[in-house]
């Protein structure tokens, strides 16, 4: 009997997963112009301790010297390409140290198929090591200040900011952008810092009923969150390269909500 429920599970997910991840591919168009390195960047490719072999990363630093607060950026589906460094350096010029972990290892896509076959091959215990390693490579930095380290991410990456904050019980922020929801009340229950989450009404892949659901099952443990629900976005509002799906208004004020969200619980 529970072999059969065990299976029964399993087939869920997996369903779950296909269902999600149909949704995603339809959310992001038919291509997301997500260019891989002809933009210059501030920052340098890293390396750092993970499992199996050794994880690599974007990091960005800050212009001025001492101990930094820092943030793990974490990808889309089309990987560590021009957008999410812009992203780290954005955060960098900020005053953080910013550490995009690469979940692909070397590989970036451009439209929606290769990102989807990469999403789907991606294996979730090496990219949680990659994660952690990201983590702990910030965290024993010189110039990081290892009790303010935040964790971002969108899409693909909103889902693995949140798995990574309920395995990283050092964390002291977490921002999901329209990622993947965790319903299991031990795991809500093991979420330690605070969270912020923007996501979109017109999402389909993740609907505003479960995005309230999760909201209240956080606010029933006493947990410090803050989540909104953008009106007439759906998947992806944040990156203008989603040419179909990139709402200005919502990615301002998102962005705004995510700087003060930081500032307050990372800056001294």
């Amino acid at each position: 009997m529970r072999r059969h429920h065990v299976v029964a599970i399993s087939l869920a997910f997996l369903f779950f997963s296909l269902h999600a991840a149909g949704q995603e591919m339809h959310d992001h168009g038919a291509s997301a112009d997500a260019s891989s390195g002809s933009a210059t960047h501030r920052g340098t490719i890293i390396s750092f301790a993970s499992s199996p072999g050794k994880g690599s990363g974007y990091l960005s630093l800050p212009s001025t010297r001492g101990k930094h607060p820092a943030i793990v950026v974490i990808q889309e589906w089309w990987g560590v390409n021009d957008w999410i460094k812009e992203q780290a350096d954005r955060f960098a010029s900020q005053g953080y140290v910013a550490l995009a972990p690469d979940l692909y290892r070397g590989h970036v896509a451009s439209d929606p198929n290769l990102a989807h076959e990469l999403m789907r091959g991606l294996p979730d215990d090496r990219a949680l090591n990659d994660l952690k390693g990201a983590f702990n490579e910030l965290a024993t930095r010189r110039d990081v200040d290892p009790k303010r380290i935040g964790i971002i991410g969108w899409c693909m990456g909103g889902g693995w900011a949140l798995k990574l904050a309920v395995n990283e019980p050092r964390a002291k922020a977490v921002v999901m952008n329209y990622g993947q929801l965790i319903t299991n009340p031990a795991s809500i229950a093991n979420l330690r810092p605070a969270l912020l989450g923007n996501f979109g009404a017109n999402d389909r892949g993740i609907p505003p009923a479960d995005v309230r659901t999760f909201e209240t099952a956080l606010k029933q443990t006493g947990h410090d969150s803050d989540i909104k629900i953008y009106e007439g976005a759906g998947h992806g509002f944040m990156n203008p390269n989603n040419k179909d799906g990139y709402v200005a208004a919502a990615a301002a004020d998102a962005w705004s909500r995510i700087d003060a969200f930081l500032a307050k619980n990372l800056v001294p």
